[in-house]
């Protein structure tokens, strides 16, 4: 393991120990509502990130689904939640164990982070409206996430010395454009459907706030 990975694995272990931490694991036993969430979304994570192409062992691209999973579940629950779905794609070879670390610090925790920072925004500086919830909150922060997610993990290998440039820009970062879009479109439409039907299952988002005036 070199010492980027292992610089990696402690940032990470450190963020997902200090999230579960911050967890009253007494009521989330008794709160079947919120395990339901949690574990639910983790599967679903999984079953998303599985379908992945690419060439190159690393540079492969899925949707993240991040944005949506940090506006259900808030900061904390969505690294945890997201934290199951990255160990489950490593136990059957979806992933890499070395670069757990890297993993999940681009893919999982700057994307949960993006949205985290534009919701508080959103929240605190811009009118609480339900489309600005939708688009700022959902749509663009995904976008992004996945742009940012993009040139880092393609930055590692670069720094790391896997693969050389030419081949992670024409392989991974070139695709950066055809991701945006589809990204933010997946996002902005889940949680367009959660909140109109399902308002209960998304934490970030109240109707006091967003809906009555």
């Amino acid at each position: 393991m070199s010492t980027l990975q292992l610089i990696g694995l402690f940032l990470y272990g450190t963020i997902v120990v200090m999230s579960f931490k911050k967890v009253d694991i007494a009521q989330f036993v008794k709160d079947r509502h919120q395990q339901h969430l949690v574990f639910g979304t983790a599967a679903s994570l999984f079953v998303l990130w599985l379908l992945k192409a690419g060439i190159f062992e690393g540079l492969d691209v899925h949707f993240l689904g991040l944005s949506v999973l940090m506006l259900m579940l808030g900061f904390r629950y969505a690294v945890l939640s997201s934290f199951l779905a990255l160990i489950g794609a490593n136990f059957i070879g979806y992933g890499s164990w070395v670069n757990t670390g890297i993993n999940g610090l681009f893919g999982n925790v700057l994307p949960i982070v993006i949205t985290y920072l534009f919701y508080m925004l959103s929240f605190h500086r811009i009118p609480r409206q339900l489309f600005v919830y939708i688009f700022v909150c959902a749509f663009f922060p995904a976008a992004l996430s996945i742009a940012f997610k993009t040139l880092a993990l393609g930055g590692y290998y670069v720094v790391e010395g896997v693969y050389s440039w030419d081949i992670v820009f024409d392989n991974y970062i070139l695709l950066t454009p055809l991701l945006v879009f589809p990204e933010a479109l997946l996002n902005g439409m889940a949680i367009t459907i959660l909140v109109i039907y399902k308002p209960s299952w998304v934490y970030t988002f109240h109707d006091k706030f967003y809906l009555q005036k």
